[in-house]
Order: structure tokens, then sequence, then C-alpha cells
């Protein structure tokens, strides 16, 4: 059966449909275990020792090494249109970079343009990816505007094409930028249909003015991009965020997190319970901010990303220990890459300068380099953030993120003591700079399997574009979800059964000039129907209520709703 099996899949490097890894050390995130691994038809079919397998099957010496899950990056910008300008990495060359750093599923934004059709833009990307992607990819879709058409769009996004996440913007005033009240909007419809919602987080408003300033101060320079966008900003909009997602019960992701700050929001938020996940990025965890103040523009400018990257420069040694004790939980490259002379848009004003950075290529080897081989993290949690928590987010998993029977066989072969220099000479991005240049680390793949195929061995790449698939992204992941659920029975919130009050009330009367007139909060006899503010709440944990003790707070007021009042009988 097996040979006659064999004989129909005439196509050339049939034994790369069926390999058998022999001599590795598996490692999921919760165990490690030797053991051999035979696959077929890109999943992986067995595991175990002494392994009965058809002829004919390409044999691969692990020699003791890794066997880990592919890398999954959870940001990429591949083929980005900006301003009449896209990207310099395609989704071609943008894989292939993933592929040989040993990541073997990206998961890529689409950004429609403002007041355009949601579902156009994401054909568009699925267009371009499926043409062109050497390893399989999801999409994220990006909300630049709110309305009921997007509503309706999103819901069909949701329900029949695949995608369980959408970014909504905190910052580019005038362009992007959500209100806080869209926001509120956005998490609670998102929430309820099972989906996640990611921020980009940094404070819009006051980056406006902020940048205004810099450059009446004359600074034009990439370092204007840093001084304009103050660490401040970015936990300021983290901690908003957390506190909208919070009120409307939805879970949140925290895109490129590139502060000590904004890392300690999330850490704080995840310990009191709330549903919050934590994206660094390549470059937050390889590099520094010290590089806007270098005095060679290009290089300055190479660096330019929001929000930016943290001047101070042990901000990558802390979010790496964030991500080591679990408080942060995936890593993504916020791969953007634009050639020097593209960057060169705004070499008078740093506002134009096309953000973006590389990294896609660079991301595992940083995190072993920086992680594992200083004693922070074990192997096991390198591969929950290089892979398995992005799975289990993005409702992947265990297709994806685990070496299992039945997984599918995107699998790297890793040699923890691998050397190598990052150069712009030999990455595979189009980028003729890299923002890591130089930097020596420890740790790579050696053997890359995409899809059960071999697409990188003794250093040498064998990609096909148009080979990788779109994975679909179901909703209500339950690592994110189960908890969001429970918290919806406990949140039911009910009124106080009473009694019509029907005691004197004080008559206010038309307000002088310049006086405020009474909000509808305050004047329980204008309100056609009590709503509980969930913002203003007058319960805490402590038994007391805000109205408790001698103190008054609007002391026009006759009867708080639910309080006590200074009329002692109520007939």
């Amino acid at each position: 059966m097996m040979s006659g099996y064999q004989g129909k899949k005439n196509i050339p490097r049939i034994t790369s449909d069926r390999l058998l890894i022999k001599g590795g050390r598996i490692v999921n995130d919760d165990q490690s275990f030797y053991a051999d691994l035979y696959m077929e038809d890109g999943l992986i079919k067995q595991i175990g020792d002494n392994l009965i397998v058809p002829g004919g099957v390409k044999i691969i010496e692990a020699n003791g090494m890794m066997l880990i899950p592919g890398g999954i990056d959870v940001h990429t910008h591949f083929q980005m249109p900006y301003k009449g300008t896209t990207t310099v990495d395609d989704f071609v060359q943008g894989t292939k970079a993933a592929l040989a750093g040993g990541t073997t599923m990206i998961i890529d934004h689409v950004i429609p343009d403002p007041e355009s059709s949601v579902i156009a833009a994401y054909e568009k990307w699925r267009e371009w990816a499926d043409s062109k992607s050497c390893c399989d990819y999801a999409l994220h879709v990006d909300i630049t505007h709110w309305n009921e058409g997007v509503k309706e769009e999103i819901q069909t996004l949701i329900k029949d094409k695949g995608v369980n996440s959408f970014l909504v913007y905190m910052a580019y005033k005038d362009l992007y930028q959500m209100s806080n009240a869209e926001l509120y909007d956005i998490c609670k419809y998102v929430g309820d249909l099972g989906a996640i919602i990611q921020v980009h987080a940094e404070n819009g408003d006051i980056i406006a003015q902020e940048q205004k300033h810099v450059l009446e101060m004359g600074i034009t320079g990439p370092e204007g991009h840093v001084l304009s966008r103050p660490e401040e900003l970015e936990a300021e909009a983290v901690f908003r965020a957390i506190t909208i997602a919070g009120q409307t019960n939805c879970p949140l992701y925290v895109t490129k997190v590139m502060s000590k700050t904004a890392a300690d929001i999330i850490a704080q938020a995840k310990k009191k319970g709330n549903v919050v996940f934590g994206e660094p990025i390549s470059a937050s965890l390889g590099t520094d901010g010290t590089h806007y103040w270098s005095k060679n523009w290009a290089k300055a400018a190479a660096f330019v990303t929001s929000p930016p990257l943290s001047p101070d420069p042990t901000t990558p040694d802390y979010l790496i220990s964030l991500l080591s004790s679990g408080d942060l939980q995936t890593v993504g490259s916020a791969h953007c890459t634009f050639s020097t002379a593209q960057k060169a848009i705004g070499k008078d004003d740093f506002t134009q300068i096309p953000e973006g950075t590389n990294g896609v290529e660079e991301r595992m080897s940083i995190i072993w380099d920086k992680a594992v081989a200083t004693g922070k993290m074990d192997e096991n949690m390198f591969v929950a953030v290089t892979s398995t928590n992005a799975a289990k987010i993005f409702n992947l998993y265990p297709r994806k993120g685990r070496v299992a029977v039945g997984s599918d066989a995107d699998l790297i072969i890793w040699d923890p003591d691998a050397m190598r220099t990052v150069s712009a000479k030999t990455h595979q991005s189009a980028a003729e700079y890299n923002i890591f240049e130089g930097t020596d680390l420890c740790g790579a793949p050696v053997v890359v399997i995409s899809m059960g195929k071999i697409v990188l061995e003794d250093g040498n790449l064998h990609v096909t574009p148009g080979n990788g698939r779109f994975v679909p992204c179901k909703p209500f992941s339950d690592y994110v979800h189960k908890r969001i659920k429970a918290r919806k029975q406990l949140a039911q919130v009910r009124g106080v059964p009473r009694g019509m009050y029907d005691g004197p009330v004080h008559d206010l009367g038309t307000p002088k000039a310049g006086t405020p007139s009474a909000s509808a909060k305050t004047s329980p006899s204008k309100q056609p129907q009590p709503v509980r503010n969930l913002h203003q709440s007058g319960f805490s944990l402590s038994g007391a209520q805000v109205d408790d003790g001698p103190r008054r707070s609007g002391h026009r007021i006759v009867v708080p709703p639910g309080g006590r009042s200074n009329i002692t009988s109520l007939s």
C-alpha cells in the first residue's frame, strides 16, 4: 500500500514529503524528552522510539539537538503601502527572512485606508500573501475608522474570513486615532463576538502637541521622534486601554511594548486579574533608543518606529526579565522595512520619516541570546514566548505551537551553541541596513521544516513563493475567553429594589449665568430611567460607600440614589 501511495506522488523531491528526525530532544512549552519523529503530508504522524516507517524516507540526524515548534511571528508588515511607496520586503522576501530565522508562520497586519472597505483591504492582503508567502500566515485587521458599516464588515471577517484580532490606534491624530468612546464601543462589540482587541498604545493628542513644540525648537532630526514621544505617553495609553477593556470585559493585547513603564503597567494589571497580553518586539529586546542621537542621519532614521525605542539602555534587559517571568507573553518583530531613500522622505522633518525596523529574521536568536543563554529563561519558556503562547492566544493551538502527533510539521532543529554575527550583508531582508548590525547572537536554527518540507538545511534556503497557506483564526480562543466568560456571569448588574421617594425635592430654579446646571446624574427627578454609571460606582470592597461619613460631596442633593439622607424619617 505504501509503495503504491508513493508512486502516485509523482513530484520532484518526493522524499521531502516524508521525513524522519532521529535522536532529537523534543522541547514543548511544558516538557522536554528524547524521541524520534516521523512526518508525512505536512503533519506529524509519529513520535517515539524505534518507529516503524515506510521505505524511501529522508532521515535527518538531530544528534541530541533541540527539536522545537516553528516560531510564530505575531506582528509583521510585509508589502505595506505607505504614502505612495511600499515597504521593501514583500511577502516573498519577508517570509524568506522569517524562515531563515526559524519562524514558520507570520501574522501580518491589514491596514485599510480610512473610510474604505475593510473587507476589500483584507482581500487585497490575501491576494498578495497567497501568491507570494513562502510559509503559513494569518491576518490581523486594523480598524482605521468606525461606523455601522465597519461593524458589519468586522462581523463578516470574524464569522467567515478567519480573522479573530483587530488593532485600534490610540495615536496618529487625524489619521487613524480613535477616541476613548470609540475604543469603548469597539472593545464591547469585538469582545462580544469572541475576538481580541489589540492596541497601538500612545497618547496621540499629546504627541501632536509635542511634535509641534519640538519642531518649533528647530529640532528636525530623528532624535525629535523620541523627544516628542516620551515613554509616559505610551504608559498612559496602555493604562487607559487596560481600563477601557476592563470596563467592557474585552480581552486586550498590547502590541509593541517598548518601555519599562508600559511593561510594568501590563504586569501590574495581570497580577490584578485583567485579561491582558503584552508583546515586546525584536527591536525593544535587542537594541535601544540611544541610536536616535547618532551623528549619521541614515543610521538614526533606521531606528525610527512607534512607540519609539527607549533611550534608557537598561530597557531591553528589563523587558527580557518580564518576558521570562511570564508578565509579557509573546514576541513579534513588527518587521516593517523601508530603504534609506524612503526614510529620507523625512530628512527635514522627523514626523515624515516612514516608521519601522527589521527583526523577523533575528527575533528567535535575540530571545535565546538575551534570555536563555543568560539563564533568565529555560528552553520550555523559550518555546512558549516564540510560538506556543501566540498559538493559544490566536486560537491556532495545538495545530501550531506544539510538537505533537497531528500538529502541523512546522519544526526547527535548534542549535543552542551556534554563534552568528548579524549583518545587512548576509541577512535575507531587502533593506540595506540592519538595526542589530554587528551584534553577536548565540543560538540559531540549523534545520527548518515548514509544512513538512525542508526549507533550511546546511545554511541554504529552499523556498517556494506562494506555497504558504492562509490559516484561519477562529473566535473564542479558550486561552483568552474562558476567563472573559466567567466574568460575564459575575458582572450582571441589578438595581436596588426600593419604594418610590416621595419627600421634598429641592427646586434648583433657573441657573444664573456662569453657574453650571446640574447634570442628569445629580437630578433624579429629571432622569427618565435610572442608569448605573459603571465608571463612578459608589461601591468599594471595604464596604464603605462614597457618601459615608460627615463630608457631603454634593451638598445640593437631598437624597443621593442608594445613599443615606439627612431626612430622619421617610413615610
